[in-house]
């Protein structure tokens, strides 16, 4: 009996070593599966970022969200703990024998060793602890100031009491995280990273339109209250919860944003005009960084700047040719472009009638794709999308239109955002290219198509490299009406004046940069070129200075999937299958150009 126990205290003795030895190795050490490893990295930072866990929605109100009382941690010891990771993580994939992993495998791993590294390099240039190449992280266009309302409204879902209170606890960091966020600016203040005059300008006068109403009034609040109305809270407790949400938006969010006005107010007086990144310490070497992750290219800001002279020059010739079939010989491109984003007859009233016909006019144009979807792609997603419009708060300074992806549940269906602040100047002609880059078949399908690829690791699904997400949307833009979509002379117009304004982007982004252009010629040029009007060139050209690099990713992704495309039909002739060429594109979520390029040839050739 004695020996029996001993034999059985031994074997659970082993089984606990076992089983420590797989827990270190799962958690701590190497894993034992590279497919361990790279969940690991994804459980990791998914654990420590709240916010993704509600964007992703899919622990969201269940017994095991833990999550949706709290912000994200961006404290300069959070990113501390976050960059040695990422040196962890980097040497741990570089110990795994990458010819012994399967396809799928090697993909992932040259992912990760692309995105490792990225955030490597971007720590070499010591601008602040946010590992990330955006210099500015506080803009007219996005930060913490519109980014948390928007997450807010549109994101935490209100189903209940708890989730109710997990709101206003949220908001009740709004504090703590603005905080952070300003020691952040501090800390690039003094390595000699300021934002140009404008932006400080733009997004003061934000968030003082922000926190100017009442807290009742604000739409933190008015929205709360609404989202309450639709669930199975009392009354009594509404009432309750409502008080609450107005003391912490008064005592707690206000005052957040009173403090990093006062920090903008006081960073204004040391601001300058200058627009281009070179301004910065190692400038030069950062935009050739930013042009690298944005375009997962190694091309040289020379080579881009060309790039687009030569599409510049391409398009106008496909424009002119329909102007002077309508009647526009005697008129430049951007005099007769000028004429017809004026045009009455192209043009919605701005009235609430107007911009609600504007709406659903666009959930029509989806309607209509929708029915053709099935022509050209294999694969369709299972989420919805909708078309609403964006947030007052954010309408100023917001684009004309912008994607939000679906939640990786069935909570919250992919959202088509359509401003409806100046429907005076979004002509409709331009529509169709508009919503096929942002909805069906661009961003949405593309996106939801990857999130539901069950079969690869979550962060492949959840990944977006720009070039391939953006110039997808806009190669989307083309092949749709290419597949007659839509085969007005007038929308194809304002296809063509959309790519347009994609060439112009290399050589507006690279002027700023690169060539050291200010903010007046950019504008200039693009003005003189696209026929676009200059209110909306300024908003385009103080976008790409805040995110240099980042609109350069549109062309050439659109070209190298053309590219690819134009390869495989010469390959197969008569066998080309637009559909499969689609489904080679999607099946493996977004990927760096080399990688698509790698992948889709090889394909190819089976």
């Amino acid at each position: 009996m004695v020996a029996m126990t001993k034999i059985i205290y031994s074997f659970l003795a082993v089984l606990i070593l076992i089983g420590s030895i797989w827990t270190y190795k799962l958690i701590w050490g190497k894993p034992f599966t590279f497919n361990h490893f790279v969940e690991r990295i994804f459980i990791k930072a998914a654990i420590c970022n709240p916010e993704l866990l509600t964007n992703l929605g899919s622990i969201e109100n269940t017994i095991w969200d833990f999550h949706s009382s709290k912000l994200t941690d961006i404290s300069a010891k959070r990113n501390l703990e976050d960059f040695k990771k990422t040196k962890n993580d980097l040497k741990t994939l570089l110990s795994y024998d990458r010819q012994n992993l399967s396809e799928q495998e090697q993909i992932t791993y040259d992912l990760l060793l692309l995105d490792l590294n990225n955030t490597m390099d971007c720590n070499s240039f010591n601008y602040g602890t946010i590992l990330s190449c955006e210099p500015y992280p506080v803009n007219q266009l996005f930060g913490m100031q519109s980014y948390l309302p928007d997450f807010m409204i549109n994101l935490h879902q209100i189903i209940n009491k708890k989730s109710a209170k997990n709101y206003i606890s949220r908001l009740s960091l709004f504090q703590i995280k603005f905080k952070e966020l300003i020691e952040e600016l501090k800390l690039r203040e003094k390595n000699k990273v300021t934002p140009p005059l404008f932006v400080i300008e733009k997004t003061l006068n934000q968030m003082k339109q922000f926190i100017e109403p009442t807290p009742s009034e604000n739409i933190l609040f008015t929205s709360f209250k609404e989202k309450m109305k639709k669930t199975s809270i009392s009354e009594k407790d509404q009432m309750k919860l409502q008080t609450q949400a107005i003391d912490v938006i008064k005592n707690k969010v206000y005052p957040a944003y009173e403090e990093l006005i006062k920090f903008l107010e006081n960073q204004k007086t040391i601001a300058t005009t200058d627009d281009g990144v070179w301004k910065l310490p190692n400038g030069d070497a950062f935009y050739a960084y930013c042009l690298k992750v944005e375009t997962t290219t190694n091309y040289s800001p020379e080579k881009i700047h060309n790039i687009g002279l030569e599409e510049v020059a391409r398009i106008h010739a496909e424009m002119r040719q329909i102007l002077d079939s309508e009647g526009y010989k005697e008129k430049s491109i951007s005099e007769a472009m000028n004429d017809l984003n004026h045009d009455p007859k192209f043009l919605y009233p701005s009235t609430d009638e107007g911009k609600q016909r504007l709406i659903a006019d666009f959930a029509l144009i989806y309607d209509e794709a929708q029915d053709k979807l099935g022509n050209i792609f294999l694969t369709l997603p299972k989420a919805k999308l909708k078309v609403e419009k964006v947030p007052d708060f954010m309408a100023k300074t917001a684009p004309a239109a912008y994607y939000q992806p679906a939640s990786w549940s069935d909570a919250r269906p992919g959202i088509f955002y359509v401003n409806t602040h100046d429907v005076e100047i979004q002509p409709k002609f331009a529509m169709h290219a508009l919503a096929y880059h942002e909805g069906i078949p661009g961003h949405h399908l593309q996106i939801a198509i990857a999130q539901e690829l069950t079969n690869l690791p979550k962060i492949r699904r959840l990944a977006g490299y720009n070039a391939y997400v953006e110039g997808w949307a806009l190669y989307c833009e083309k092949m749709a009406f290419e597949y007659l979509f839509n085969s007005d002379p007038y929308s194809n117009l304002g296809r063509l004046q959309m790519e347009l304004m994609r060439a112009v982007r290399l050589v507006v982004d690279t002027g700023i940069h690169y060539k050291r252009w200010t903010r007046e010629e950019a504008i200039q040029y693009m003005v003189d070129n696209t026929g676009m009007s200059k209110t909306d060139v300024i908003i385009e050209i103080e976008r790409y200075i805040v995110l240099p690099g980042q609109a350069c990713s549109y062309k050439l992704g659109m070209i190298k999937i053309l590219e690819l495309r134009e390869k495989m039909k010469v390959a197969l002739g008569d066998n080309f299958d637009i559909r499969k060429f689609h489904d080679l594109v999607l099946r493996n979520g977004a990927l760096p150009l080399d990688l698509l390029e790698k992948y889709v040839l090889k394909e190819m050739s089976k």
